[in-house]
Protein backbone atom coordinates (compact mmCIF):
# COMPACT_ATOMS: atom_id res chain seq x y z
CA UNK A 1 0.00 0.00 0.00
CA UNK A 2 2.80 2.37 0.75
CA UNK A 3 4.37 1.71 -2.74
CA UNK A 4 1.03 2.65 -3.96
CA UNK A 5 0.51 5.91 -2.43
CA UNK A 6 4.21 6.47 -3.15
CA UNK A 7 3.70 6.12 -6.89
CA UNK A 8 0.66 8.05 -6.49
CA UNK A 9 2.30 10.61 -4.72
CA UNK A 10 4.64 11.48 -8.00
CA UNK A 11 2.48 10.58 -10.87
CA UNK A 12 1.65 13.20 -13.55
CA UNK A 13 0.41 15.97 -11.12
CA UNK A 14 -1.41 18.20 -14.05
CA UNK A 15 -2.53 15.32 -16.05
CA UNK A 16 -3.78 13.36 -12.82
CA UNK A 17 -5.33 16.40 -11.31
CA UNK A 18 -8.73 16.61 -13.64
CA UNK A 19 -8.57 12.74 -13.95
CA UNK A 20 -9.03 12.00 -10.47
CA UNK A 21 -11.54 14.59 -9.62
CA UNK A 22 -13.76 13.18 -12.33
CA UNK A 23 -13.18 9.40 -10.95
CA UNK A 24 -13.94 10.65 -7.24
CA UNK A 25 -17.28 12.49 -8.55
CA UNK A 26 -18.09 9.21 -10.05
CA UNK A 27 -18.28 7.39 -6.63
CA UNK A 28 -21.41 7.64 -4.50
CA UNK A 29 -21.65 9.45 -1.81
CA UNK A 30 -19.53 7.53 1.28
CA UNK A 31 -20.19 6.49 4.69
CA UNK A 32 -18.88 8.82 7.18
CA UNK A 33 -17.30 7.87 10.56
CA UNK A 34 -21.08 9.10 12.40
CA UNK A 35 -22.63 6.79 9.99
CA UNK A 36 -20.28 3.73 10.89
CA UNK A 37 -21.02 4.22 14.36
CA UNK A 38 -24.09 5.07 14.24
CA UNK A 39 -25.15 1.70 12.21
CA UNK A 40 -22.61 -0.13 14.79
CA UNK A 41 -25.10 1.52 17.76
CA UNK A 42 -28.02 -0.51 15.60
CA UNK A 43 -26.55 -3.46 15.33
CA UNK A 44 -26.05 -3.36 19.48
CA UNK A 45 -29.47 -1.91 20.24
CA UNK A 46 -30.52 -5.75 17.92
CA UNK A 47 -28.12 -7.77 20.10
CA UNK A 48 -29.52 -6.91 22.94
CA UNK A 49 -33.52 -7.02 21.42
CA UNK A 50 -31.86 -10.83 20.56
CA UNK A 51 -30.76 -11.08 24.24
CA UNK A 52 -34.24 -9.81 25.59
CA UNK A 53 -36.56 -11.96 23.53
CA UNK A 54 -35.43 -15.50 24.79
CA UNK A 55 -35.78 -13.68 28.60
CA UNK A 56 -39.28 -12.52 27.79
CA UNK A 57 -41.05 -16.37 27.84
CA UNK A 58 -43.12 -17.83 30.33
CA UNK A 59 -41.79 -19.91 33.12
CA UNK A 60 -44.58 -22.29 32.69
CA UNK A 61 -43.75 -24.30 35.54
CA UNK A 62 -43.34 -21.02 37.70
CA UNK A 63 -47.19 -20.63 36.99
CA UNK A 64 -48.32 -23.72 37.71
CA UNK A 65 -46.22 -23.92 40.97
CA UNK A 66 -48.20 -20.51 41.99
CA UNK A 67 -51.61 -22.13 40.97
CA UNK A 68 -51.27 -24.76 42.93
CA UNK A 69 -51.85 -22.50 46.03
CA UNK A 70 -54.84 -21.62 44.74
CA UNK A 71 -56.48 -25.18 43.81
CA UNK A 72 -58.73 -25.38 46.96
CA UNK A 73 -60.52 -22.07 46.21
CA UNK A 74 -61.97 -22.10 42.59
CA UNK A 75 -62.64 -18.86 42.33
CA UNK A 76 -59.31 -17.59 43.49
CA UNK A 77 -57.89 -20.28 41.10
CA UNK A 78 -59.89 -18.82 37.72
CA UNK A 79 -58.89 -15.41 38.48
CA UNK A 80 -55.25 -16.32 38.76
CA UNK A 81 -54.94 -18.74 35.86
CA UNK A 82 -57.05 -16.21 34.05
CA UNK A 83 -54.70 -13.27 34.73
CA UNK A 84 -51.29 -15.65 33.49
CA UNK A 85 -53.63 -16.36 30.40
CA UNK A 86 -54.24 -12.77 29.80
CA UNK A 87 -50.44 -12.16 30.02
CA UNK A 88 -49.42 -15.25 28.03
CA UNK A 89 -52.06 -13.69 25.11
CA UNK A 90 -50.14 -10.02 25.31
CA UNK A 91 -46.62 -11.48 25.45
CA UNK A 92 -48.14 -13.75 21.80
CA UNK A 93 -49.74 -10.24 20.34
CA UNK A 94 -46.33 -8.22 21.49
CA UNK A 95 -44.48 -11.73 19.45
CA UNK A 96 -46.68 -11.17 16.26
CA UNK A 97 -46.59 -7.52 16.71
CA UNK A 98 -42.62 -7.79 16.61
CA UNK A 99 -42.96 -10.21 13.76
CA UNK A 100 -44.40 -7.80 11.20
CA UNK A 101 -41.99 -4.59 12.44
CA UNK A 102 -39.15 -7.06 11.61
CA UNK A 103 -40.34 -8.16 7.98
CA UNK A 104 -40.70 -4.92 7.40
CA UNK A 105 -36.91 -3.74 8.87
CA UNK A 106 -35.70 -6.77 6.78
CA UNK A 107 -37.03 -5.48 4.06
CA UNK A 108 -34.91 -1.39 4.94
CA UNK A 109 -31.70 -3.81 5.90
CA UNK A 110 -31.87 -5.98 2.29
CA UNK A 111 -31.95 -2.55 0.38
CA UNK A 112 -29.51 -0.57 2.46
CA UNK A 113 -27.25 -4.04 2.14
CA UNK A 114 -27.70 -3.64 -1.59
CA UNK A 115 -27.07 0.20 -1.69
CA UNK A 116 -24.15 -0.80 0.64
CA UNK A 117 -22.29 -3.01 -2.21
CA UNK A 118 -23.28 -0.85 -5.03
CA UNK A 119 -21.52 2.48 -3.63
CA UNK A 120 -18.74 -0.31 -2.72
CA UNK A 121 -18.32 -1.67 -6.34
CA UNK A 122 -18.84 2.22 -7.28
CA UNK A 123 -15.79 3.69 -5.24
CA UNK A 124 -13.49 0.27 -6.32
CA UNK A 125 -13.90 1.16 -9.67
CA UNK A 126 -12.89 4.48 -9.23
CA UNK A 127 -9.95 3.92 -7.74
CA UNK A 128 -8.85 0.93 -10.26
CA UNK A 129 -9.38 3.49 -13.07
CA UNK A 130 -7.28 6.33 -10.96
CA UNK A 131 -4.40 3.79 -10.15
CA UNK A 132 -4.64 3.02 -14.29
CA UNK A 133 -4.30 6.41 -15.04
CA UNK A 134 -1.90 6.72 -12.83
CA UNK A 135 0.30 3.99 -14.36
CA UNK A 136 -0.35 4.97 -18.10
CA UNK A 137 0.99 9.15 -17.39
CA UNK A 138 4.11 7.67 -15.89
CA UNK A 139 5.79 8.49 -12.76
CA UNK A 140 7.95 11.60 -13.04
CA UNK A 141 10.65 12.20 -10.18
CA UNK A 142 10.96 14.64 -7.71
CA UNK A 143 13.81 15.76 -10.23
CA UNK A 144 12.35 15.90 -13.01
CA UNK A 145 9.67 17.90 -11.57
CA UNK A 146 12.09 20.30 -10.72
CA UNK A 147 14.08 20.62 -14.34
CA UNK A 148 10.16 21.31 -15.33
CA UNK A 149 9.58 24.33 -13.12
CA UNK A 150 10.14 27.57 -14.72
CA UNK A 151 11.19 29.07 -10.76
CA UNK A 152 11.58 27.62 -7.48
CA UNK A 153 7.59 29.63 -6.64
CA UNK A 154 6.41 27.33 -9.97
CA UNK A 155 8.50 24.19 -8.48
CA UNK A 156 7.05 24.91 -5.27
CA UNK A 157 3.90 25.25 -6.31
CA UNK A 158 4.12 21.67 -8.37
CA UNK A 159 4.76 19.68 -5.04
CA UNK A 160 1.92 21.08 -3.35
CA UNK A 161 0.06 20.26 -5.95
CA UNK A 162 1.20 16.69 -5.79
CA UNK A 163 0.88 16.71 -1.68
CA UNK A 164 -2.71 17.63 -2.02
CA UNK A 165 -3.12 14.63 -5.12
CA UNK A 166 -1.61 11.99 -2.50
CA UNK A 167 -3.56 13.54 0.00
CA UNK A 168 -6.82 12.99 -2.40
CA UNK A 169 -5.70 9.78 -2.83
CA UNK A 170 -5.72 8.71 0.26
CA UNK A 171 -9.30 10.01 0.69
CA UNK A 172 -9.92 7.38 -1.78
CA UNK A 173 -8.71 5.04 -0.46
CA UNK A 174 -9.84 5.51 3.26
CA UNK A 175 -13.38 6.03 1.60
CA UNK A 176 -13.49 2.76 -0.22
CA UNK A 177 -12.51 1.22 3.06
CA UNK A 178 -15.14 2.73 4.79
CA UNK A 179 -17.59 1.53 2.38
CA UNK A 180 -16.62 -2.45 2.83
CA UNK A 181 -16.43 -1.67 6.46
CA UNK A 182 -20.24 -0.44 6.17
CA UNK A 183 -21.05 -3.05 4.11
CA UNK A 184 -19.96 -5.56 6.20
CA UNK A 185 -22.01 -3.86 8.96
CA UNK A 186 -24.81 -4.40 6.58
CA UNK A 187 -24.59 -7.92 6.60
CA UNK A 188 -24.16 -8.04 10.28
CA UNK A 189 -27.68 -6.23 10.68
CA UNK A 190 -29.54 -7.80 8.01
CA UNK A 191 -28.24 -11.55 9.84
CA UNK A 192 -28.90 -10.80 13.40
CA UNK A 193 -32.46 -9.21 12.19
CA UNK A 194 -33.19 -12.48 10.61
CA UNK A 195 -31.97 -13.99 13.27
CA UNK A 196 -34.63 -12.02 16.24
CA UNK A 197 -37.26 -12.81 13.43
CA UNK A 198 -36.45 -16.84 13.68
CA UNK A 199 -36.39 -16.98 17.15
CA UNK A 200 -40.08 -14.19 17.76
CA UNK A 201 -41.61 -16.88 15.41
CA UNK A 202 -39.81 -19.85 17.48
CA UNK A 203 -41.24 -17.98 20.83
CA UNK A 204 -44.75 -17.61 19.57
CA UNK A 205 -45.22 -21.50 19.25
CA UNK A 206 -43.43 -21.97 22.68
CA UNK A 207 -46.10 -19.45 23.97
CA UNK A 208 -49.09 -20.82 22.13
CA UNK A 209 -48.16 -24.06 23.39
CA UNK A 210 -47.51 -22.73 26.97
CA UNK A 211 -50.79 -20.90 26.50
CA UNK A 212 -52.60 -24.43 25.46
CA UNK A 213 -51.29 -26.38 28.40
CA UNK A 214 -52.51 -24.06 30.93
CA UNK A 215 -56.62 -23.91 29.27
CA UNK A 216 -56.33 -27.44 29.41
CA UNK A 217 -54.69 -27.75 33.34
CA UNK A 218 -57.79 -25.10 33.41
CA UNK A 219 -60.41 -27.20 31.38
CA UNK A 220 -59.06 -30.78 33.84
CA UNK A 221 -58.83 -28.56 37.55
CA UNK A 222 -62.45 -27.09 36.37
CA UNK A 223 -63.45 -30.27 35.80
CA UNK A 224 -62.01 -32.28 38.68
CA UNK A 225 -63.26 -29.78 41.33
CA UNK A 226 -66.44 -29.53 40.31
CA UNK A 227 -67.55 -33.49 39.58
CA UNK A 228 -65.38 -34.68 43.02
CA UNK A 229 -67.71 -35.92 45.90
CA UNK A 230 -66.59 -34.25 48.53
CA UNK A 231 -66.96 -30.85 46.46
CA UNK A 232 -70.27 -31.37 44.77
CA UNK A 233 -72.36 -29.69 47.11
CA UNK A 234 -69.95 -26.57 48.03
CA UNK A 235 -69.41 -26.63 44.07
CA UNK A 236 -73.02 -26.12 43.11
CA UNK A 237 -73.24 -23.60 45.65
CA UNK A 238 -70.76 -21.34 44.63
CA UNK A 239 -71.67 -21.82 41.00
CA UNK A 240 -75.56 -20.62 42.20
CA UNK A 241 -73.62 -17.89 44.35
CA UNK A 242 -71.54 -16.90 40.98
CA UNK A 243 -74.82 -16.99 38.53
CA UNK A 244 -76.48 -14.49 41.07
CA UNK A 245 -73.75 -12.09 41.48
CA UNK A 246 -73.31 -12.10 37.20
CA UNK A 247 -76.63 -11.12 37.48
CA UNK A 248 -76.67 -8.63 40.25
CA UNK A 249 -73.64 -7.03 37.86
CA UNK A 250 -75.27 -7.08 34.68
CA UNK A 251 -78.50 -5.33 36.29
CA UNK A 252 -76.30 -2.49 37.61
CA UNK A 253 -74.84 -2.07 34.50
CA UNK A 254 -78.20 -1.71 32.86
CA UNK A 255 -79.41 0.30 35.77
CA UNK A 256 -76.25 2.93 34.90
CA UNK A 257 -77.74 2.57 31.25
CA UNK A 258 -80.75 3.69 31.87
CA UNK A 259 -79.79 6.32 34.01
CA UNK A 260 -77.47 7.65 31.45
CA UNK A 261 -80.51 7.63 28.46
CA UNK A 262 -82.39 9.45 30.78
CA UNK A 263 -79.75 11.96 31.09
CA UNK A 264 -79.20 12.06 27.66
CA UNK A 265 -83.50 12.41 26.88
CA UNK A 266 -83.66 15.02 29.33
CA UNK A 267 -79.98 17.13 27.98
CA UNK A 268 -81.16 16.82 24.36
CA UNK A 269 -84.16 15.27 23.78
CA UNK A 270 -82.56 12.30 22.51
CA UNK A 271 -80.91 8.89 23.27
CA UNK A 272 -79.55 5.62 21.19
CA UNK A 273 -82.87 3.63 20.04
CA UNK A 274 -83.24 -0.08 18.15
CA UNK A 275 -84.11 -0.20 14.67
CA UNK A 276 -85.19 -3.55 14.82
CA UNK A 277 -82.06 -4.63 12.06
CA UNK A 278 -81.47 -8.08 12.31
CA UNK A 279 -78.21 -9.39 14.21
CA UNK A 280 -74.84 -9.59 12.39
CA UNK A 281 -73.18 -13.07 13.60
CA UNK A 282 -70.75 -12.24 16.60
CA UNK A 283 -68.18 -14.92 15.12
CA UNK A 284 -65.22 -14.80 12.40
CA UNK A 285 -66.04 -18.70 12.17
CA UNK A 286 -66.66 -21.35 14.56
CA UNK A 287 -66.54 -25.24 14.98
CA UNK A 288 -70.16 -26.04 16.46
CA UNK A 289 -72.77 -25.22 19.05
CA UNK A 290 -71.50 -26.76 22.51
CA UNK A 291 -74.42 -25.62 24.61
CA UNK A 292 -78.20 -24.12 23.83
CA UNK A 293 -79.97 -21.28 25.23
CA UNK A 294 -82.24 -22.44 27.85
CA UNK A 295 -82.75 -24.83 30.76
CA UNK A 296 -80.08 -27.94 30.42
CA UNK A 297 -78.60 -29.98 32.54
CA UNK A 298 -74.95 -28.66 34.05
CA UNK A 299 -72.32 -30.94 32.11
CA UNK A 300 -70.26 -31.35 35.28
CA UNK A 301 -72.35 -30.11 38.68
CA UNK A 302 -75.43 -32.95 37.42
CA UNK A 303 -78.12 -29.89 38.47
CA UNK A 304 -80.48 -28.23 36.34
CA UNK A 305 -79.77 -24.90 35.56
CA UNK A 306 -80.74 -22.21 32.81
CA UNK A 307 -78.21 -21.53 30.05
CA UNK A 308 -78.69 -17.29 29.22
CA UNK A 309 -77.04 -17.73 26.23
CA UNK A 310 -75.55 -19.71 23.42
CA UNK A 311 -72.03 -21.51 23.27
CA UNK A 312 -70.24 -20.87 20.31
CA UNK A 313 -67.45 -23.42 20.46
CA UNK A 314 -64.03 -21.67 18.66
CA UNK A 315 -60.72 -21.09 18.22
CA UNK A 316 -58.94 -18.97 20.55
CA UNK A 317 -58.28 -15.71 19.15
CA UNK A 318 -60.89 -15.92 16.84
CA UNK A 319 -62.60 -11.75 16.19
CA UNK A 320 -65.72 -11.60 17.86
CA UNK A 321 -68.06 -8.73 16.42
CA UNK A 322 -70.55 -6.20 17.59
CA UNK A 323 -73.93 -7.57 16.87
CA UNK A 324 -75.59 -4.62 15.77
CA UNK A 325 -74.61 -0.80 16.42
CA UNK A 326 -74.68 0.62 20.22
CA UNK A 327 -72.29 1.75 22.75
CA UNK A 328 -70.34 -0.06 25.01
CA UNK A 329 -71.27 -0.15 28.37
CA UNK A 330 -69.35 -2.54 30.07
CA UNK A 331 -65.74 -4.47 28.60
CA UNK A 332 -64.48 -5.87 31.70
CA UNK A 333 -63.52 -9.08 34.01
CA UNK A 334 -65.24 -11.06 36.18
CA UNK A 335 -64.34 -14.75 37.44
CA UNK A 336 -67.61 -16.47 36.44
CA UNK A 337 -67.59 -14.28 32.71
CA UNK A 338 -64.33 -13.58 31.86
CA UNK A 339 -63.33 -10.86 30.05
CA UNK A 340 -66.81 -9.75 28.54
CA UNK A 341 -68.30 -6.97 26.68
CA UNK A 342 -71.85 -5.59 27.10
CA UNK A 343 -73.21 -3.67 24.50
CA UNK A 344 -76.31 -1.24 24.82
CA UNK A 345 -78.50 -0.96 21.45
CA UNK A 346 -81.27 1.03 22.46
CA UNK A 347 -84.58 0.33 23.81
CA UNK A 348 -83.76 -2.00 26.58
CA UNK A 349 -81.61 -4.09 24.73
CA UNK A 350 -78.42 -5.16 25.38
CA UNK A 351 -75.86 -8.23 24.24
CA UNK A 352 -73.57 -9.84 26.48
CA UNK A 353 -70.06 -11.53 24.73
CA UNK A 354 -68.47 -13.73 27.54
CA UNK A 355 -64.56 -15.02 28.44
CA UNK A 356 -63.22 -13.12 25.54
CA UNK A 357 -59.19 -13.88 25.72
CA UNK A 358 -58.66 -10.16 24.67
CA UNK A 359 -60.87 -7.08 24.66
CA UNK A 360 -60.58 -4.14 21.79
CA UNK A 361 -63.38 -1.81 23.05
CA UNK A 362 -63.68 0.24 26.51
CA UNK A 363 -66.46 1.27 28.56
CA UNK A 364 -68.29 4.37 26.32
CA UNK A 365 -66.86 3.27 23.09
CA UNK A 366 -69.62 3.80 20.18
CA UNK A 367 -69.42 0.25 17.78
CA UNK A 368 -70.80 -0.66 14.39
CA UNK A 369 -72.81 -3.60 13.75
CA UNK A 370 -69.30 -5.86 12.45
CA UNK A 371 -66.83 -3.96 14.61
CA UNK A 372 -63.92 -6.35 15.78
CA UNK A 373 -64.51 -5.64 19.70
CA UNK A 374 -62.83 -8.92 21.13
CA UNK A 375 -61.21 -12.64 20.49
CA UNK A 376 -62.20 -15.94 21.51
CA UNK A 377 -60.82 -17.45 24.92
CA UNK A 378 -61.26 -19.02 27.94
CA UNK A 379 -61.14 -16.62 30.68
CA UNK A 380 -63.92 -17.02 33.83
CA UNK A 381 -65.99 -20.49 34.48
CA UNK A 382 -64.69 -21.90 31.00
CA UNK A 383 -63.69 -25.29 30.12
CA UNK A 384 -62.56 -24.76 26.44
CA UNK A 385 -62.02 -22.30 23.82
CA UNK A 386 -66.10 -20.71 23.06
CA UNK A 387 -68.24 -17.35 23.27
CA UNK A 388 -71.17 -17.18 24.97
CA UNK A 389 -73.66 -14.69 23.72
CA UNK A 390 -76.32 -13.56 24.92
CA UNK A 391 -79.12 -11.07 24.44
CA UNK A 392 -81.32 -9.15 27.14
CA UNK A 393 -84.45 -7.12 26.22
CA UNK A 394 -85.80 -5.43 29.03
CA UNK A 395 -83.53 -6.43 32.09
CA UNK A 396 -84.20 -10.31 31.11
CA UNK A 397 -82.40 -12.87 29.09
CA UNK A 398 -84.20 -13.84 25.65
CA UNK A 399 -83.28 -16.36 23.21
CA UNK A 400 -80.19 -14.98 20.73
CA UNK A 401 -82.12 -16.76 17.71
CA UNK A 402 -84.53 -14.45 17.66
CA UNK A 403 -81.99 -11.89 16.24
CA UNK A 404 -79.74 -13.92 14.51
CA UNK A 405 -79.42 -17.16 12.50
CA UNK A 406 -76.96 -19.84 12.49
Amino acid sequence: MACLLCGLLFGGVILLGAGAAALQAKAKSTPTVESIREKEKEISQIKEQKDNLKNGLSDLQEIKKSLELQKDNLRNYVRELDGNLEKIEARIADLKAQIGVKEEEIIVAQAQLEEAREREDSQQEAMMAHIRLDYESGTPSVLDLLLQAKSLGDFLNRMDFAEKMVASDQQMWQDYQAAREYVELCKEGLELEKEILDEARESVEIEQKNLEELIEQKNRDIISYETDIGNKEKAIREYEEEIRAQEEEIKALEAAVAEERRQLIANSGSALTYDGGPFKFPLASYSRISDEYGMRMHPTLGVEQFHNGVDFAADSGTSIYAAYDGKVAAAAYSTTMGNYVMIDHGDGLSTIYMHASALYVSRGDVVARGDTIAAVGSTGRSTGPHLHFSVRLNGSYVSPWGYLSP
